[in-house]
């Protein structure tokens, strides 16, 4: 598949609206890439300035609000509705698609696949409104569960946690489904940041045969499973990919042990021309797919044969799932799911 914008699409948008859309996307890969380390260095700066009390005082607030990620995290429903995600979503386009309901009488582990390079697709899905998620699913209240590494940064952890994002830990999961109301949701990206090393464009390899966390999570509160697959995710950047076992490789992931962060190289187009190489992806569909849920008992200590079996069963709703909708997703009937 090629990663160039279709001339058809890019004709009937106005080159104000082009505009829009690269900026909006450019902010948020920007924002993810250099948030945290810059504003970790202007602290650190402004202590040896005039300006030092500001420093003093941000840093009370973030040893007083440490634990703020571990509960739920701090959601602003105003930011989950910025103007500025429409044009992020149509952008790609990112798009969502329902096939079965999600009863809020129960609660959800969602399972996201692919991680990509930053999970574009559950992050237009499900941590903004531009996609209408809470109109498809009503009473259900979804918390994006995010790498704990991020909340170490000074203010991007609070621009992290104003969309409802909370640290991927299990005192943090458990915090959220043990809540009294029902309809609570978490997402996590199964894969997390080992498979990002695996986001190739045409590619669907899955880090997921021995991630069972989830399942045990999903035992642990009776919550039920529900797969997503994002189409499309891997395809908005090149990936330069290594190849296992060499020492670039084995660097990538010692440091990803000592962070959660897996360290890529890649690239899409420039913001200035499309033939030039740059931080903006590639204009590609994104099609996220919410699948049926599977119904998971409540056992509070599983078995690993219990936890076996609702993992096999999931893996398998996830390969159906992906099946059943990547060739009107664009994906060759020939392309099938690889689980690493």
């Amino acid at each position: 598949r090629g990663v160039s914008t279709p001339p058809l699409r890019l004709a009937m948008k106005t080159v104000r609206k082009q505009w829009l859309e690269a900026i909006s996307v450019y902010q948020l890969v920007l924002s993810f890439l250099f948030m945290g380390p810059f504003f970790s260095l202007l602290l650190l700066f402004l202590l040896f300035t005039p300006l030092w009390s500001f420093s003093v005082l941000y840093l009370v607030w973030f040893f007083l609000d440490w634990d703020t990620p571990n509960r739920g995290g701090r959601r602003f429903a105003f930011m989950k509705t910025w103007s500025m995600w429409k044009q992020l979503r149509d952008y790609f386009p990112v798009k969502l698609v329902k096939t079965a309901e999600l009863p809020p009488d129960r609660n959800y582990v969602i399972g996201g696949h692919p991680h990509g390079i930053m999970s574009l697709g559950v992050f237009t899905n499900f941590s903004t409104e531009m996609n209408d998620f809470s109109k498809h699913f009503p009473g259900i209240r979804l918390t994006l569960a995010g790498l704990s590494f991020i909340f170490y940064f000074p203010f991007y952890r609070d621009y992290t946690a104003s969309y409802g994002i909370c640290s991927v830990n299990r005192r943090s999961l458990d915090f959220i489904l043990s809540q009294p109301e029902p309809g609570q949701a978490v997402v996590i990206i199964i894969g997390g940041a080992q498979e990002a090393l695996y986001a190739i464009p045409g590619t669907h390899h899955l880090v997921l045969r021995n991630r069972k966390g989830f399942v045990r999570l999903a035992l642990r509160h009776g919550a039920s499973l529900v797969p997503v697959y994002s189409f499309g995710e891997n395809d908005v950047f090149h990936l330069k990919a290594f190849a296992p076992g060499s020492w670039q490789y084995l660097c990538q992931v010692a440091f990803k042990k000592l962070t959660g962060y897996s360290p890529c190289i890649f690239w899409g187009r420039g913001l200035f021309s499309a033939n030039s190489w740059g931080l903006l992806p590639f204009a590609r569909p994104i099609t996220t797919v919410v699948g049926r849920p599977i119904p998971v008992p409540q056992i509070l200590c599983p078995t690993e044969e219990e936890v076996d079996h609702y993992h096999t069963l999931y893996m398998q709703a996830l390969e159906t799932l992906f099946e059943e909708h990547k060739e009107s997703c664009g994906v060759p009937a020939s392309t099938h799911l690889t689980f690493i």
